[in-house]
């Protein structure tokens, strides 16, 4: 005679039971530990009352006219600040950068691939890479003497505009500075010291869009070549109601893999900085 066995635990819990069982027990832990971490994070403020800083903006009346002044400097600082990281990037090599990746896209005809933040992101990296050693020395040589209290104010902004005016020089075509100097100066510079940044930074702008319009224009013709070819087999083949750059996009993405493009665009684009 077989002995009485209890049935399985299992079956003490049926599936659902088992499942609302688990999930309640994930619920506990999960609360414990968000707890846990949340009396870390605000235990060294439990002790008194957290205080939090206010701001006050006011409009009064000006008593004297160096009231007036501070006014006028705060607000031109404001609008000097809003327009510092596009008057920077002027003076860089961004501008040929984003224009050439932008001609790249526009000539695969791929819409939006890759997206505007992809470009800018990869201009921005390039661009500092491109300006590393124009970074690097002035910071060596303005900034960390400044940061250190070794030079003043007027004497790290002297240093600081040297090396960017170099760099500028370097890349800056002589018709355009020739244009800009016959415009906005009364003599004929002798030397690039009586060039003015203020002349020079317009100059050199023009110059990188030219070369950039340039590269742009060698970068569309093989892929005209490809859809001249797609739309006149698609024409022999009497289907004209097809657009010939879908037929064609493929192609040029295919094209523009195996060439390994972004490296050759990117390759040509340093390289064109020397």
């Amino acid at each position: 005679m077989t002995p009485h066995l209890p049935k399985p635990c299992v079956k003490l819990f049926p599936k659902s039971k088992m499942t609302e069982f688990i999930s309640k027990k994930q619920a506990k832990l999960i609360f414990f530990f968000t707890l846990t971490a949340l009396l870390l994070l605000f235990a060294p403020y439990l002790g008194h009352a957290v205080s939090l800083p206010t701001i006050t903006f006011g409009v009064d009346n000006a008593d004297s006219p160096k009231q007036v002044s501070n006014a006028i400097q705060v607000l031109l600082l404001l609008t000097i600040l809003s327009v510092a990281p596009a008057i920077l990037l002027m003076t860089t090599c961004f501008t040929r950068i984003v224009i050439v990746l932008g001609f790249v896209r526009q000539a695969m005809g791929t819409q939006n691939m890759p997206p505007t933040q992809v470009i800018l992101g990869l201009s921005l990296f390039l661009t500092f890479f491109v300006m590393s050693p124009t970074i690097n020395k002035i910071n060596s040589e303005a900034l960390q003497p400044y940061m250190n209290e070794k030079i003043d104010q007027q004497e790290a902004l002297e240093k600081a505009l040297k090396p960017m005016r170099e760099f500028m020089f370097s890349q800056v075509r002589e018709d355009e500075l020739a244009l800009l100097t016959e415009i906005a100066m009364d003599r004929e510079p002798t030397d690039s010291v009586d060039v003015p940044t203020m002349t020079l930074i317009p100059a050199f702008m023009l110059s990188e869009l030219k070369r950039a319009f340039q590269m742009g224009f060698m970068i569309y013709i093989p892929f005209l070549v490809i859809d001249m070819i797609v739309a006149s087999i698609l024409m022999s083949m009497g289907m004209m109601m097809l657009p010939p750059v879908i037929i064609s996009m493929p192609f040029k993405l295919l094209l523009f893999v195996l060439v390994d493009g972004w490296g050759l665009v990117v390759g040509s684009l340093i390289k064109s900085f020397g």
